[in-house]
């Protein structure tokens, strides 16, 4: 790739210059080269392997190391260092700061944490040099809440590296989480904020560092716009996109984008040459490609060195919290009713407000065994820090819901030889470690069943009517028109309103004042119920099944066995 001629300060050196950036993202708490049961896995750890492979070839002055958020959430080593001990320094920042990392964007998990934590810690890592990036997470007054960009001087060159979080996480996180900031669409202020920095420092190099999605390059959806800017930014060498969990590269004749995927399975490395003449840039070449991280090469200095602080989180994690009389598995939750929906649905509707609840599997394929639970299986049961809230919605509100849920969750099913009633498309899932070779075309945390009704789908029938209710789970009618107290994440209630908008048939006034109840993380409301050894509910949660039975249950046995095995 080259460019124009431009013109560079006097104090760029002659000659040519390369610059080697390293990124990460999504991390979600990988952080130990082991989990909580002993076995490696993918983590900074290893990364960090390659990572010092890199400086030690290039030098460390002519390497970047780049984190796109979502640093802060997902795992028990993240829960643990944010709320139980809460006295010792936090972990990430010590790590952030062994690794030696440049820049790290804010991701929409980090803001889940609430202010107390990332107020903390963004303090922390900008005491370290280290600064958390988010130039569209603006106060009333029109400033940055967060440093919006920094300038780095690496391979001789003035780099500078704006970051932005996600456009859309007012609909998923209630206020009390952002209070004091709006969230702008990168699409809108990501040029002017590149042309304002080259204005004013005049660097060498434009990083733009984003939590957000690949997307689709249509300008269709907010959360993931990454595809949008790089049809549309000019002055940019490298653009960071994340949240996806989708490792990818794209290169065009000007720019390249990075997408490292998740829990440092992968690292994107991208590599910029200038060749300077006479105080310009007379040639300009780009490239990049996707590190594979191999979980068993692990940098054993740095594993030495916070070994006391796994060890605590190990110890914190196989604390033994109540029993299980029954194995609960995810995958069963894709094919209708079972154990594990049936917990979430009993904790749920445990809630003196709550007349239904709604559930997905949280995990693609996990299974807790029957008997003693320790705290490490409640971040299988349930991995998010997610509340739990009891909305008031309409029934037609409630149906639509559901139809949108299965909509994600299966096809329109006629019986052909080569049709798939479950929406599952071939090749590896890279949201899964592109291990599977079959997966769902859409996130299974979105394939939300209801307890507290009896209701069928209808495999046949397309969407918005497919579902059918007979009544609620005690044999009393369901009404369109009456109002239903509703269990759901905080994440499915704060996306409430653009959805109930979307259906056209409620006015914005009426939007106000449907949370009727909220309760603390579900996760912690599952430790109590099992702890408490409540049973998990036989009546209570009504029932629901695909229909016609006859059609969609060997369908749904080959669909199966094409995710999982003949033996699913």
């Amino acid at each position: 790739m080259t460019c124009a001629v431009i013109l560079l300060s006097c104090s760029v050196k002659e000659g040519r210059h390369t610059l080697v950036i390293l990124e990460t993202s999504d991390v979600h708490g990988a952080w130990f080269s082991t989990d909580y049961n002993g076995n490696p896995r993918s983590s900074l750890m290893s990364l960090n392997t390659y990572v010092d492979s890199v400086r030690a070839e290039h030098g460390r002055r002519n390497v970047l190391l780049l984190d796109a958020g979502d640093c802060l959430q997902g795992d028990n080593a993240t829960f643990y260092y944010n709320y139980v001990d809460t006295v010792a320094d936090h972990l990430y920042p010590r790590l952030a700061e062994y690794m030696h990392y440049d820049a790290v964007a804010v991701g929409n998990h980090d803001i889940e944490t609430g202010h107390g934590i990332y107020d903390r810690i963004a303090a922390v890592l900008g005491a370290k040099g280290i600064p958390m990036l988010a130039a569209n997470a603006v106060q009333e007054d029109g400033s940055c809440y967060f440093q919006p960009y920094t300038i780095v001087r690496r391979a001789g060159l003035k780099v500078a590296v704006i970051g932005f979080t996600n456009a859309n996480i007012k609909a998923w996180l209630s206020e009390r989480y952002w209070s004091g900031m709006d969230f702008q669409s990168l699409t809108d202020v990501a040029q002017s904020w590149v042309d304002q920095v080259r204005r004013e420092q005049k660097p060498q190099v434009v990083i733009v560092l984003t939590h957000s999605g690949t997307g689709t390059g249509d300008g269709s959806i907010l959360e993931a716009q990454g595809l949008d800017m790089l049809k549309t930014l000019r002055g940019v060498d490298f653009l960071v996109t994340s949240h996806d969990h989708r490792a990818r590269i794209e290169k065009t004749d000007s720019i390249c984008m990075l997408n490292s995927g998740s829990h440092a399975r992968s690292l994107a490395e991208g590599v910029i040459e200038l060749d300077i003449r006479h105080g310009q840039v007379v040639s300009r070449k780009l490239d990049a490609k996707l590190i594979q991280v191999d979980p068993l090469i692990v940098d054993e200095r740095m594993r030495a060195k916070f070994e006391p602080e796994y060890r605590a989180v190990y110890d914190f994690s196989h604390r033994e919290v109540g029993e299980l009389p029954v194995a609960l598995r995810t995958r069963d939750g894709y094919t209708g009713m079972c154990p594990y929906l049936d917990l979430l649905h009993s904790v749920s509707l445990d809630c003196p407000e709550a007349q239904v609840s709604l559930a997905a599997p949280l995990k693609y394929d996990s299974v807790i065994p029957a008997g003693p639970v320790e705290y490490n299986d409640l971040f299988t049961i349930y991995p998010y820090e997610n509340q739990l809230y009891v909305v008031r919605l309409k029934g037609s509100e409630l149906l639509s819901l559901m139809e949108l849920s299965y909509d994600r969750w299966i096809n329109t099913y006629s019986g052909a030889p080569e049709s798939h009633l479950l929406k599952i498309v071939p090749g590896a899932d890279k949201r899964n470690g592109g291990s599977v070779s079959w997966h769902f075309a859409n996130p299974s945390f979105n394939f939300d069943s209801a307890g507290g009704l009896c209701y069928t789908v209808d495999v046949t029938r397309p969407y918005g009517s497919r579902v059918s209710v007979q009544s609620m789970s005690d044999g009393s009618d369901f009404s369109v028109d009456s109002e239903y107290n509703v269990a759901m994440t905080s994440y499915r209630a704060s996306g409430l309103e653009s959805l109930i908008k979307g259906w056209g048939n409620t006015p914005d006034d009426e939007l106000e004042g449907r949370i009727v109840a909220r309760y603390p993380s579900i996760r912690k409301m599952v430790y109590y119920y099992i702890s408490e050894g409540k049973p998990i509910r036989k009546t209570g949660l009504g029932e629901w099944k695909f229909v016609p039975e006859s059609l969609a249950r060997p369908a749904l046995e080959k669909d199966m066995a094409l995710l999982f095995g003949e033996s699913h």
